[in-house]
């Protein structure tokens, strides 16, 4: 399955970034935690609505909002020591970045992360 992204790598890959500083590594932790939190409470607001649409949009921030949740997984895994030097030992992290970046926008699809680290588990 071509199609289905490693969220584990997709997640170190963001982690490291090109040059594996400490300061990133917090920073997208703090947005994938943010990414969980701030589109399920706002599309936890927009489901009570009564407008057929806007509780649409709800479903899909929700959606989002699961998206994150491996990726913050992922990301608090590899936050400890040398794991994400190990996960990342003997890759061309800057080829990686690329193709990741371009993958990545699969977030916007509700529910794909989530699907994909079950159909692709990440090894430990």
């Amino acid at each position: 399955m071509r199609w289905v992204i490693d969220v584990r790598r997709l997640a170190a890959i963001d982690l490291w970034g090109l040059h594996g500083r400490p300061l990133r590594r917090r920073l997208i932790t703090l947005e994938f935690a943010l990414g969980i939190v701030l589109p399920m409470v706002l599309g936890s607001v927009c489901l009570t609505a009564r407008a057929p649409f806007t509780r649409v949009v709800g479903a899909w921030l929700v959606g989002i909002a699961l998206n994150y949740v491996p990726l913050a997984f992922q990301a608090f895994r590899l936050s400890r020591h040398g794991a994400l030097e190990a996960e990342l030992a003997g890759v061309d992290t800057r080829s990686e970045l690329r193709r990741y970046s371009r993958r990545q926008f699969v977030i916007v699809i509700p529910l794909a992360l989530l699907v994909m680290s079950f159909l692709r588990p990440s090894h430990p």
